[in-house]
């Protein structure tokens, strides 16, 4: 990383420096007795482009996949136990061990982090895995599976599955995770003893690579308890029952590439659901911007995230 960071100023400095001198020349000799301002404009305006171009991938290649920020978020939900009100989840999604930026070093770092914000309970979102490529290369779950053992809750640490975990070795993967205390829900359900009362968790399979089975495995629960669903990806919240107040969800990592003001260059949902908080046909949903990438070693706009989320009665 660090020669790609040296030689990554050196560009930068270079092309700030040439934008510097177009801006300080003199527009040119006066013609028709005017000078001519717009070629300086013109001079100007082909400089700043390739320096643009060239801080948009410094960012986005070597600053921001390196980040990992806390982010925090309140849902309030209506008919929410009081029991269980203030209820303080710690959200995890899109790890993808061995992509750009997600070292095993990153990975201590998120451990220590999560587990910092004394969360009661953990969730995982799935894409655990990456393959192997120019900027990225498998890591296999035996071996991040004991770093991932250090997450600490009271209340227990819950997985689901995610698309890019079944493209490898699902059965292995989930062995894997929860033989390090990782607790994985594919199309089954949970219940957690907390505070005096209880509280549901759905795992609900992954929509690109399984079958869904969502009515099947909503009724397993009881009526009338506090439910809170996970998946990979969140374009299931349609066809979610209402009577799950709140589904989880990761796999958009924010389209990777989000341009203030322009939105994501490309839609990761057919829904429009690219991170963050929405309540559709009153129940909610979250979206989070995971940590790892795919595809592109490329974020922008769209920073690694640990979730910190706090349910409350309302």
């Amino acid at each position: 990383m660090t020669i790609p960071f040296i030689v990554s100023i050196a560009i930068l400095s270079g092309l700030a420096l040439f934008l510097l001198n177009e801006i300080r020349r003199p527009p040119g000799p006066r013609e028709w007795g005017r000078t001519p301002r717009w070629k300086k404009g013109i001079r100007v305006t082909l400089a700043t482009i390739p320096l643009l171009i060239a801080c948009f991938f410094f960012w986005g290649l070597l600053i921001e996949p390196n980040r990992l920020v806390v982010h925090r978020e309140v849902v309030s939900i209506a008919n929410w136990p009081k029991e269980l009100d203030d209820l303080k989840i710690a959200v995890l999604s899109d790890i993808h061990v061995g992509s750009w930026g997600v070292d095993d070093r990153k990975l201590r770092l998120i451990v220590e982090q999560t587990n910092q914000l004394q969360p009661e309970m953990i969730v995982i979102l799935g894409d655990y895995m990456t393959g192997n490529g120019t900027f990225r290369q498998r890591v296999e779950p035996e071996v991040f599976g004991p770093v991932l053992k250090e997450l600490r809750a009271p209340l227990g640490v819950y997985s689901v599955l995610g698309n890019h975990d079944w493209w490898g070795d699902a059965p292995r993967l989930r062995r894997a995770l929860e033989e390090h205390g990782i607790k994985v829900l594919e199309d089954e359900v949970f219940e957690v003893s907390a505070r005096s009362s209880v509280v549901w968790l759905a795992g609900l399979a992954d929509l690109w690579t399984r079958p869904q089975r969502i009515d099947q495995t909503i009724a397993k629960i009881p009526a009338g308890v506090p439910i809170i669903a996970l998946t990979h990806n969140p374009d299931i919240f349609p066809g979610v029952p209402q009577r799950v107040p709140l589904l989880l969800a990761g796999h958009t990592h924010a389209a990777q590439i989000y341009f203030p003001i322009i939105g994501p260059i490309v839609q990761p949902s057919n829904y429009g659901y690219v991170r963050g908080h929405y309540y559709e046909n009153n129940h909610h949903l979250f979206v989070t911007s995971g940590i790892g990438n795919s595809i592109i070693p490329l974020r922008f706009g769209a920073t690694p995230e640990i979730v910190f989320l706090t349910i409350r009665s309302g």
